[in-house]
């Protein structure tokens, strides 16, 4: 029964969350036994592509891979969601002190992650969103596919600490279902295949300890529409999503373009040139990034893609010959790769990495 009550005084806490303060006083007596940390408090990280405009109230990404750290004191955590119009709820990965992440899927308001309490009274919580839907419309507001945090719920007296983000590389990936980590786990392109921690992206920078935005968009081409309403890269490049623009200060040492895939029905005399002028915008936002250009897996524009990088005469705009890297076997469906695959992809991507920018691989621990 006290766990009941403790739940259900929490639910009450969300309707009383982000009224005023003359309505939080008059019910004062009635709320929880806790603390409320709200999404702007100044310990929590985020990682990815997040809108942060309205923090007081809530931060809101649309992609596979975001990344939410923090640490805390006490015994207990829960997190608060936003799930009003939302038709496809997002699944997160979350792990305490580093242990072995556990699942959930985001379909209510309050979500409890320590269903024993705690030990100790220092601990670090990480949140990863492994999946998000690309078929409802996660592009236009009110979004249907996305994941909204509210904020977290410790014990009371309980209060966030500061927890060391990734290292000082910065690094960004741009693409389409392949990069979101679609269909990885099988053959489907429902969000239960999908898995954005699992994919190349996500743990090539793993692999440098970096600081990374992973925009990923089913069905999306440097011509062709995204799902969701998404539109095709170069309109989505430097938005979160329609009115949200993508934080100015995020400014990445390198920049991994994987698109073309799905420009597969278009000549290379409409492809190439609509490439050539999307790697030149992303030049204009990054004058110093390293740029990699990479023949899609599946090779589709491969030409193209290198004709477009090389045509540019800039060092830092590198074509990355892909072939050879995935077999057969490393696919669910011949187009989206298994773990396995992403994880050799991400192998010979940090190699590229490094050969090319120097930069340098962390030790695992």
């Amino acid at each position: 029964m006290q766990g009941m009550r403790r739940t259900g005084t929490i639910a009450a806490l969300l309707t009383l969350l982000f009224a005023g303060s003359a309505v939080a006083a008059l019910y004062s007596k009635e709320l929880p036994r806790v603390s409320v940390v709200r999404p702007d408090d100044a310990n929590l990280r985020f990682i990815g592509h997040w809108d942060e405009s309205r923090a007081s109230e809530q931060a809101v990404t649309v992609n596979t891979g975001s990344r939410i750290l923090c640490g805390f004191t006490g015994h207990s955590v829960h997190a608060l969601f936003g799930t009003e119009g939302i038709t496809s709820p997002a699944g997160i990965y979350v792990s305490i002190d580093g242990g072995a992440p556990s699942f959930y899927r985001v379909d209510r308001n309050e979500i409890g992650f320590t269903p024993t309490a705690l030990r100790g009274a220092r601990h670090r919580l990480e949140i990863d969103v492994k999946d998000i839907d690309e078929a409802p419309n996660r592009w236009i507001p009110p979004l249907n596919s996305a994941l909204s945090f509210k904020g977290l719920v410790l014990d009371r007296g309980a209060k966030t600490l500061p927890v060391a983000a990734p290292g000082g590389i910065k690094m960004e990936f741009y693409g389409d279902s392949i990069t979101q980590g679609n269909a990885l786990l099988f053959s489907s392109l429902r969000p239960e295949a999908s898995d954005g921690t699992k994919d190349y992206a996500f743990l090539t920078a793993l692999a440098f300890g970096a600081i990374h935005n992973q925009i990923g968009f089913g069905r999306q081409g440097v011509i062709r529409d995204g799902a969701g309403n998404v539109p095709p890269a170069p309109a989505s490049f430097g938005w979160n999503y329609q009115g949200s623009p993508a934080d100015p200060d995020f400014i990445p040492g390198v920049v991994i373009v994987n698109q073309g895939s799905n420009d597969v029905a278009f000549p290379a005399e409409r492809f190439e040139p609509v490439y050539r002028d999307y790697i030149r915008q992303i030049r204009g936002a990054y004058p110093q990034a390293w740029i990699l250009c990479l023949r899609p897996f599946g090779g589709y524009h491969e030409a193209d893609v290198k004709s477009a990088a090389e045509s540019l005469a800039d060092v830092r705009v590198v074509y990355v010959d892909t072939t050879g890297w995935l077999r057969a076997s490393d696919y669910t469906d011949g187009v989206h790769p298994t773990a396995q695959g992403h994880a050799r992809a991400a192998e010979k991507l940090t190699e590229v990495v490094t050969r090319c920018t120097g930069f340098q691989p962390v030790p695992r621990r």
